[in-house]
């Protein structure tokens, strides 16, 4: 089932003449309709003002009890956002007063927010694809391209994958008076940096919230157990309320590594835990399986990249589906927050810490084989060079063709942005679509203090984009409710508040994890260095569905019009399929684009997402 909110604001007094197929009307004000598809009785709640006419409403998992929910309304109608932003969870929130109407998704982008005009009203919903049938808008080529060529560029902004359909970002809020074009603008934020110490105080407080909250509201739980330091983190904090089904997915390559050993240990000393370990070789499980029939696969509101690995997905959640888990717990995405990016050393140099900058640049040239004065060239020149400038030179340099051979620099990372080795499959057409929509974001680029605190604000919405498009599949394929408590919007706010060269200390892995969960979860996984990489799996799966990939990619769309050079593509996926030099991100993004492409005509059928409203049979209350 379709699993989204949409809403409608009109001034007049014309009624809608659609609504969302198999939607419930979860308000209706004059002006105002607000519907549900998908969502539990228990998933919305309405709170009105004591004494004034403010509402304030949430869809989604809120976690908010009914104080903090009276206190969020209540200053909210004197102005004050701020207590409505730190209500716990991750949902949508609208808020209705005298002089206006708010609506706002989560801090990062898991629960989304787009808007369109039509028929003299405004639309927005929490899924771009209804709103695309609703108007009859058209992909956008150069927003796909962007996201697999160029790295360091905000192509998300407002700009949503389809043309005449707007978004509204994370940390910004719709805004409507009553009449005419909405407004977007900025939520209020503090934008007080914080010590490593103090933010892990934050943290340990909404993340204990975010875990111990979930698991209070279902009899049954359930965690993914990868043996890492964020997913250990969600079960040992979930066990405290409940027992919880924890599951470790092991391939052969990665019962090498260090996850499965430390995943045993968890279960065994931690109480309470019920431990499945589902290994890829029984379970017949390999990236990029099941493709054949783009048609019979998940509808995704955006390209997602859990269509490469349905069946390891399948595999994983098999036991929690027999579970019956009412919420399915993930470690996604602590890597984001409680890491920081390889150019946070750039943004330790542009606030003055330049020693560090420059021996941390030196460890970076060390651990990517690369001469020292390499590192601190790049370093020197993004300190020196505006982002608003470096985008301009960006759509000047995505413009040129580059060799095959090309690869992206190591250096590359501490640069403000970049092209990735997808770049090279670019066509001249290619080329052109994407430096546009880098040029068009020269000007709202202004004000950014540094590229790490960018990346880490870019990776956060990129992966919570690709989290709701994985909780939708397992929702549509095995009916199960996949969380990441470290995407809330509390969590996530407690550590960007810490400028990311704080959160990064050489030989230290996660010393902001070590920090905030000391006396959560065991010493001994608090003092973990290592991580396991999945590129052999890739490799694997890659050359085991090769013929199938080859035919997904021969009939590439985004090659059809010009914009990719698909000899180069099907070179590089050769090359991957043997073991060789490829660029597997990239191939894995082009690959689920396609098929999502591929997925379009009926996906934004008109009759697939809305329906007709007899007049009048909405009352208002």
């Amino acid at each position: 089932m379709n699993r989204l909110v949409a809403g409608r604001f009109a001034a007049g007094t014309v009624p809608s003449a659609v609504a969302p197929r198999g939607s419930s009307v979860i308000l209706a004000l004059p002006h105002i309709r607000v519907w549900a598809v998908g969502h539990t009785r228990r998933e919305h709640t309405l709170t009105p003002a004591r004494r004034e006419e403010t509402r304030l409403l949430t869809v989604g998992c809120c976690l908010a009890d009914d104080a903090e929910r009276d206190t969020a309304v209540a200053a909210a109608g004197r102005g004050d956002l701020g207590p409505a932003l730190a209500l716990p969870g991750s949902h949508l929130t609208l808020l209705s007063t005298d002089s206006a109407t708010r609506v706002f998704g989560d801090g990062t982008g898991a629960v989304a927010l787009y808007w369109a005009e039509h028929d003299g009203a405004v639309w927005w919903a929490t899924a771009v694809t209804p709103l695309a049938a609703l108007i009859g808008a058209d992909p956008d080529p150069a927003w796909l391209l962007t996201d697999m060529t160029v790295s360091g560029v905000d192509f998300r902004l407002t700009r949503s994958p389809f043309t005449g359909v707007h978004r509204v970002p994370p940390g910004s809020v719709l805004s409507w008076s009553g009449q005419g074009t909405p407004d977007v603008f900025p939520l209020p934020a503090d934008r007080t940096a914080l010590s490593l110490g103090e933010g892990a105080r934050r943290l340990r407080e909404a993340f204990t919230t975010a875990v111990t909250r979930r698991v209070r509201d279902h009899e049954r739980v359930s965690a993914d157990l990868s043996g890492g330091m964020d997913s250990s983190s969600v079960t040992c904090l979930a066990v405290r309320e409940r027992p919880v089904l924890a599951v470790t997915y092991t391939a052969a390559r990665m019962a090498e590594d260090d996850d499965l050993l430390y995943a045993r240990r968890i279960a065994a000393e931690v109480g309470g835990v019920t431990h499945r370990v589902i290994d890829a070789r029984e379970a017949n499980a390999r990236h990029f399986d099941g493709l054949d029939d783009p048609e019979a696969l998940p509808a995704t509101d955006l390209p997602s990249m859990s269509l490469g690995v349905l069946s390891m997905l399948a595999a994983r959640l098999a036991p929690v589906a027999v579970h019956g888990s009412g919420a399915h717990l993930t470690g996604r995405r602590g890597d984001n927050v409680l890491a920081a990016p390889s150019s946070h050393r750039v943004d330790a140099f542009l606030a003055g810490h330049r020693g560090l900058a420059l021996r941390r640049a030196s460890d970076f040239a060390r651990l990517s084989r690369i001469e020292p004065w390499r590192a601190w060239r790049q370093l020197a020149v993004t300190a020196t060079t505006s982002y608003p400038r470096a985008l301009e030179r960006q759509a000047g340099r995505i413009t040129e063709p580059l060799p095959h051979s090309w690869r992206p620099a190591p250096a590359d990372a501490l640069a403000w942005c970049s092209p990735t080795a997808a770049a090279r499959w670019l066509t001249p057409a290619g080329r052109a679509a994407t430096a546009g929509l880098i040029a068009s974001r020269v000007g709202p680029a202004r004000g950014h203090c540094g590229p790490g605190a960018l990346h880490d604000r870019l990776d956060l919405e990129w992966m919570a984009a690709e989290h709701a498009t994985f909780d939708a599949v397992a929702r549509q394929r095995w009916g199960v409710s996949v969380h990441a408590p470290f995407l809330d919007t509390t969590v996530a706010a407690a550590c960007m508040a810490i400028p990311p060269y704080e959160r990064a200390q050489p030989g230290v892995y996660k010393p902001l994890a070590r920090a905030a969960f000391a006396d959560l979860v065991p010493d001994w996984l608090l003092a973990r260095q290592t991580k396991t990489l999945f590129t052999t799996s890739v490799f694997d799966g890659l050359a085991a569905n090769a013929r199938a990939l080859r035919r997904i990619l021969n009939r590439s769309h985004l090659a059809a019009a010009g914009l990719l050079d698909s000899r180069r593509v099907l070179a590089d996926l050769e090359s991957a399929a043997a073991g060789g030099p490829a660029p597997l991100g990239a191939l894995h993004t082009l690959i689920v684009t396609e098929l999502w492409l591929a997925q379009q005509e009926s996906a934004r059928a008109l009759t697939a997402w809305w329906r007709p409203v007899p007049e009048g049979s909405l009352p208002c209350v």
